[in-house]
């Protein structure tokens, strides 16, 4: 039934939030809106930085830009790495590849990080395309990234074709904007609660039941 699968990067592919968590905390510091609490920022995992900064610092948009630029100064160097691929990925990318499908990452993480990151584990090569947004924060909206996603791949004409894979609201949420029915994962950095309010196609809790669904 499906031809390709698009999979988000963070909370998805790879445990990354320990990275930008500290660089999330490192840019409210420098903006005065210090948070000791790292995992009250967990809530930055997944959707667009600028917009998070926006509702979570109660800031206007000038000041989350720069809360943003501050971000990136730690995360570039040092946020990026303080990540780890989830159990069962490897193995998961491998067999998808075996069965055919045409396999692509659609992130609202900027582009050149998403490549940063599936360079470092070895992971780029099971991708035929790999999207995110851009740096001046054009293309950070799920459904965008979605749709871009979709013309890379050639398969705007065959979005019943394509499944989306992601583990926050906005996945499921942006994939059905763009006409693309999606798989929520639960092991990621979206409450149980939020993913049903969703409702995505399928609920899963692992490498493994992803790829079962997949018969």
């Amino acid at each position: 039934m499906y031809k390709a699968i698009m999979f988000d990067l963070d909370g998805t592919l790879t445990e990354s939030g320990e990275g930008i968590t500290k660089s999330v905390q490192y840019a409210l510091e420098k903006i005065g809106r210090p948070e000791p609490d790292l995992e009250k920022l967990k809530v930055f995992v997944g959707p667009p930085l600028l917009d998070q900064f926006m509702k979570y610092a109660d800031t206007d948009e000038e000041t989350a830009r720069q809360a943003v630029a501050f971000y990136r100064e730690r995360y570039g160097v040092t946020g990026i790495y303080e990540n780890s691929v989830y159990p069962g990925i490897p193995e998961l990318l491998e067999e998808l590849r075996r069965k055919g499908y045409l396999l692509a990452v659609a992130s609202s993480k900027p582009e050149n990080y998403v490549n940063q990151v599936l360079d470092y584990f070895h992971l780029s090569g099971y991708f035929d395309v790999i999207v995110g947004s851009e740096m001046n924060g054009n293309r950070t909206r799920k459904a965008q990234v979605i749709e871009e996603t979709l013309e890379r791949l050639k398969l705007s004409g065959h979005r019943n074709q394509v499944l989306m894979v992601g583990d926050k609201e906005h996945d499921v949420l942006g994939a059905r904007e763009a006409g693309v029915s999606c798989v929520a994962v639960s092991y990621g950095y979206g409450t149980m609660e939020e993913l049903e309010a969703a409702e995505p196609l399928k609920i899963v809790s692992s490498a493994e039941e992803l790829l079962h669904f997949f018969g």
